[in-house]
């Protein structure tokens, strides 16, 4: 994938999770305040200053889902950072973004649907969730994020044959 042009810098730091449970189904959330059509995506967020990479995957993942820690295990990650241009760009505070670049991970999850709480970080992101097959990711993302979403679904699709 290419990478857009422009200085790293000018990128925000994320990291993005890929829940797969036992039938190889991925984890979707339907964002809060986004078009039907593009209105799901897997969790991610920003690393906050002397975070890990996985780590924030892992808090970003428990505060959007509510997931408990203790009901997931490391499946792998994508190596290089992957990145995105935001149509007209991102403001956090008075710091303007190009995009993101992402750091990748996959999880298990060996919860059931209960454990979940949509509501357990305030103010939410999502209003519901469902389980997708890997293939149809790209299918439900803004379209910006689609290339991103690609390399995920090549990376991480022997995860999608379920659990071992």
């Amino acid at each position: 994938m290419p990478m857009p042009t422009g200085p790293k810098s000018d990128y925000r730091a994320c990291a993005a999770v890929a829940l797969f449970n036992a039938q190889g189904k991925v984890w979707m959330g339907r964002r809060i305040g986004t078009p039907e059509k593009t209105a799901w995506q897997l969790p991610q967020g920003g690393i906050d200053k002397g975070e890990t990479p996985e780590h924030a995957a892992i808090r970003e993942l428990t505060e959007e889902t509510g997931a408990p820690v203790n009901l997931l295990s490391p499946l792998g990650e994508i190596e290089d950072w992957l990145y995105y241009d935001i149509p007209g760009g991102s403001r956090r505070g008075k710091q303007i973004w190009r995009g993101q670049r992402q750091k990748w991970y996959a999880f298990r999850w060996h919860g059931t649907n209960d454990d979940f709480n949509l509501r357990a970080h305030l103010p939410p992101e999502f209003s519901e969730f469902r389980w997708a097959d890997l293939s149809q990711i790209t299918d439900f993302i803004v379209p910006f994020k689609r290339e991103v979403y690609a390399r995920v679904t090549s990376e991480f699709e022997g995860f999608a044959r379920g659990a071992k």
